[in-house]
């Protein structure tokens, strides 16, 4: 048995209400179950209870045994003074508050019937990835639907804190915030966070002055990506280099240093060099690229903005002194579709988010355009009969592995609190 369980059968009374006694034998009527804080301190705050002849308003604990009560030390902690009712699975211990008085004990097991003891063994019964993986197929579209909204939109929040930081260190410029979210992806996972922390070390003004040459640009961010600093016999290699020094120079940029680019085990287009000549060439050819993305919300105008490709150097190179067979370089469909997810996606929810504007719809239609991910959680789903359509349904169902199948809190979940009712 466990505490999530318990928890679960207070806060929707799936028990005998009708003929309530404590472990003393006085009658309980419940009221008010309270409000689930799910915070420190006890379980269900401002509870209202009739133990006997008294009515109570207080807070409720809910614990596996009596006895854990002083295994966690309530008895030390002032927090713990108002609760009116201990609700347990098993009475093995009088509970006293600091000042001798006696917790009226609640023994749950009595008042619980089998089949929902049943249902709730079967849906955490041992599992190969998820609990209820054979039963997925059961959920209801309603159910499903819904409870992919709530996901999707709790991922944005997740998301939306990462920008919430960077937007404070660039003192509300939200203009440097999407080029710091934009570097952060064209870095991918391997050299994301070093991308991030190259943009967030270039002040974004400079980035502003510097947007009509596409060298000067790609020079402060082969620059800070310690690209150019070795020498070589390469002319371009060479005119960056000149340009990136000029400009620290100019602008009385300090240097910074960061863990060493990675180039090992990435495809050639995704080489970090070809990353960031098309990040230099996005800043090149949309200038004040932060208002024209806020308001898109169509996933083609998106792509038209996001439509760039590498500096001429690039369409015959992937790396300095080693040139290649000529290649256009333009972003790939499923390229943008990565920053439309992960930058755009994000920062319009957390921009219209602090404007008091809701366009939720809105960021729903775009994704539902988008193709789904293709990934080994959305392939399993997929076996389990839940096929992702589009990016917005694969979105939800990362959240819901992330947070929810991977920290087994199936009673806080909607698939999970349909199957134990179904079941």
């Amino acid at each position: 048995m466990k505490e999530d369980f318990l928890h679960y059968l207070w806060k929707f009374k799936k028990f005998d209400t009708l003929n309530l006694k404590t472990c003393s034998q006085e009658e309980i009527i419940i009221s008010n179950v309270g409000q689930y804080l799910e915070l420190a301190g006890p379980d269900f705050f401002n509870a209202q209870i009739t133990i006997g002849n008294q009515k109570w308003a207080g807070n409720v604990e809910i614990h596996v045994k009596s006895s854990d009560w002083y295994v966690h030390n309530h008895e030390k902690d002032s927090g713990y003074e108002n609760v009116i009712l201990h609700v347990v699975w098993e009475h093995d211990s009088e509970i006293f508050r600091s000042n001798n008085t006696e917790i009226p004990v609640l023994e749950l097991k009595k008042y619980v019937d089998k089949e929902t003891i049943n249902n709730y063994q079967k849906l955490v019964s041992p599992k190969s990835w998820i609990y209820c993986e054979k039963q997925l197929i059961e959920i209801s579209q309603f159910v499903l639907i819904n409870w992919q909204e709530r996901l999707f939109f709790e991922r944005l929040q997740r998301k939306s804190e990462l920008i919430l930081v960077l937007l404070q260190s660039a003192n509300n410029d939200w203009e440097a915030v999407l080029f710091c979210l934009l570097a952060k992806n064209f870095g991918l996972n391997t050299n994301g966070e070093i991308f991030l922390k190259i943009a967030q070390s270039i002040p974004f003004s400079v980035i502003r002055k510097e947007c009509f040459e596409v060298e000067n640009l790609e020079a402060l961010l082969f620059g800070f990506a310690g690209l150019l600093d070795t020498e070589k016999e390469d002319t371009y290699f060479n005119d960056l280099k000149f340009r990136y020094f000029y400009l620290l120079h100019k602008y009385q940029i300090e240097k910074s240093y960061f863990e060493p680019i990675q180039f090992f085990k990435h495809r050639p287009d995704n080489f970090p060099t070809i990353r960031l000549s098309q990040l230099a060439n996005l800043y090149h050819k949309q200038q004040n690229l932060f208002s024209k993305i806020i308001d898109l919300h169509s996933l083609e105008a998106i792509y038209e903005v996001l439509r760039v490709s590498v500096a001429p150097y690039w369409e015959t190179h992937y790396q300095f002194d080693k040139q290649s067979p000529w290649k256009k370089k333009t972003l790939t469909q499923s390229f943008m579709d990565l920053i439309v997810l992960n930058a755009v996606i994000p920062l319009q929810f957390a921009y219209t988010k602090s404007q008091g504007k809701e366009i939720s719809e809105d960021l729903i239609a775009v994704l539902n355009d988008v193709e789904p991910e293709k990934n080994s959680i959305i392939d399993k789903f997929g076996s389990f009969g839940i096929k992702a359509k589009n990016a917005f349904e694969t979105q939800s169902l990362l959240q819901l592995k992330k947070e929810y199948c991977d920290r087994n809190k199936c009673l806080d979940c909607a698939i999970g609190m349909e199957l134990l009712k179904n079941n």
